[in-house]
């Protein structure tokens, strides 16, 4: 009795498969592939300002933006300002993202950046690295999305999406994150650096799946290195 073919192992988000590196003008031609199919690209947290972009950005580590959207729109009421959240405090925090993983070490995080900023910063969410990362609950990816997104720099935040794709399509192969980001940085035409973080992430987060990628609606599939494409849906 005939065997049935194994599934391809599309790899993991700690272990993502790798294929060989893309050479500099492939790589920009995938990134420009993205650019031109989503030419204004935003990020999908819901956020007022820098410091809302900023716990949205802390809320969202290992959870998705959706569940982020669910419960911050209710916390900013409460608390829109370092001020009101630093007030609310851990417990106060708390009941509005119990829906979200961590919570209870984020509600921690969030009231704990909020009192830096107020203490330290006169309430404003501070516009350099160093300054981000000393912040409680921030890390280099949080700090780059804050960077890039509230004030405009050219920075990369790589993610579980990021750091899959870089790997799994050959545009930047790295063991960690880090070395993913510098690779992209480095690989990305200048004009395009600041957008690409957001193409990246929603081809990761959308077409480019962590279980199975959707190669068969990928707009840059001609640029990619993956060897096991999925050309066409699953059949029902």
């Amino acid at each position: 009795m005939p065997t049935k073919p194994k599934k391809p192992n599309h790899g993991t988000a700690t272990a993502p498969r790798r294929a060989r590196l893309m050479p500099p003008a492939q790589a920009e031609a995938f990134i420009r592939a993205l650019a031109v199919a989503n030419p204004a690209p935003e990020t999908e947290l819901i956020y007022h300002d820098p410091f809302t972009l900023l716990v949205a950005v802390v809320l969202s580590a290992q959870t998705t933006d959706a569940a982020v959207n669910k419960c911050t729109p209710a916390l900013f009421a409460a608390a829109p300002t370092p001020e009101r959240m630093a007030a609310l405090g851990a417990e106060g925090i708390g009941p509005y993202i119990r829906t979200i993983g961590l919570w209870q070490g984020k509600a921690r995080n969030v009231a704990a950046l909020a009192r830096d900023l107020v203490e330290k910063h006169g309430g404003q969410v501070p516009g350099d690295r160093e300054a981000l990362e000393a912040l409680p609950g921030v890390g280099r990816k949080t700090a780059n999305v804050v960077l890039n997104v509230a004030f405009g720099q050219e920075t990369m935040a790589v993610d579980t999406h990021i750091f899959r794709l870089g790997n799994r399509c050959g545009l930047a192969p790295g063991k960690t994150p880090r070395e993913v980001e510098e690779k992209l940085v480095k690989r990305c035409p200048p004009e395009l650096l600041r957008d690409a973080h957001h193409w990246l992430i929603l081809h990761g987060r959308y077409v480019c799946k962590a279980r199975a990628p959707e190669c068969w609606r990928c707009v840059a599939r001609a640029y990619c290195n993956y060897n096991d494409k999925v050309l066409a849906p699953p059949v029902k």
